[in-house]
This record gives C-alpha cells, structure tokens and sequence, in this order.
C-alpha cells in the first residue's frame, strides 16, 4: 500500500501548493481501516483547522474525480504537530539543533535505530550527534524519522507561535 502514497503525492502536490501549503507527507496507514494520511503546513510552519478542512475539500474533489485508490478508505489532513515526521531532505536542514529519532532499513555497525541532535543535511546523509559520537544517516534508507518531543523544541514552537501571531495582529 505505501507505493500508493507517490501517485497521490503527484495528484494532489500541485492543489495544495497553490492553496499556500507544502504538502509534508502523503501515508497509508491500518490495519482494518484503511487511512490516506495528508500532512500539510504553510510556510512559516502554521495549519489551523479551518486550513485542514479546506485543503481536505480541495483533496477530496480531486480523488473523487481522479478514483487513484481502490476500495475504502478514510481521508485524514492535518498538521504535522511539534514532533513532526522528518520526511523531506529540508526537514533535517530546518529543524538542525533538535533531537531526532531515526530508524533504517539496513542497519550501520549493527545499529538501525538512531536518537539524536540533528546537525544538518549533507551528502544525502543526515548527520546526528548522539552520546555515541556523529552519525551518518543514508537518506534513502530511513524507514522513519521524527522530532523528539522536548522542553526545548516546545519553547522553540511557542516563540514561532508568539512571533506569527504578533504578525498577525500587525497584518
């Protein structure tokens, strides 16, 4: 099911870019009920829910016309939230100074699950800076990556938030 996840991307990425949004990840989930996950933001980070529902009406009509997906299934759209799936290569350049975990298809000195600070994108190898020294994570090998939920990575989103709404009352 999770090769479905690129073809949707394909079909939707266009709509939900010229709504203002980046399209962060396209997934199929479960077991007995089939989801078809849609995590998207604006640019400075943000999806309220009146964004959700809009971009999943958006979606909705396209799917419909389009039928990319056989049999049932549940549409879901949302934010990423603050320990957000690392997807996209600009994940692990954006959110640098955070702690991270990684897991990969093959594992590297017998290790496949990694947790640490995200030091940056290079190489198409995410580095992290665990208490075991540097790594260098292969891209195209990471079966899954997401932010820790820290204290530091919560007083990080607080001040985004604080910042986009003193924007907003200024806008």
């Amino acid at each position: 099911m999770a090769n479905m996840a690129d073809p949707v991307r394909d079909l939707i990425e266009p709509t939900v870019s010229a709504m203002g949004f980046d399209l962060v990840r396209v997934a199929y989930t479960g077991d007995v009920e089939t989801i078809l996950q849609i995590m998207a933001e604006s640019p400075d980070g943000t999806m309220s829910i009146d964004d959700c529902s809009k971009v999943s009406r958006a979606i909705s009509a396209i799917l419909d016309v389009e039928d990319p997906i056989a049999g049932q299934y549940s549409l879901e759209v949302s934010s990423p939230g603050i320990d957000r799936p690392l997807v996209r290569e600009t994940d692990f350049e954006k959110f640098a100074g955070f702690e991270a975990k990684v897991v990969l298809h093959a594992s590297i000195a017998g290790q496949r699950k990694f947790r640490g600070r995200i030091i940056g994108f290079a190489d198409s190898h995410i580095v992290l800076q665990s208490d075991r020294g540097e790594h260098r994570l292969p891209y195209t090998d990471v079966v899954s990556a997401k932010l820790v939920l820290t204290d530091e990575l919560i007083a990080a989103h607080q001040a985004a938030e604080a910042a986009n709404n003193d924007q907003l009352q200024k806008d």
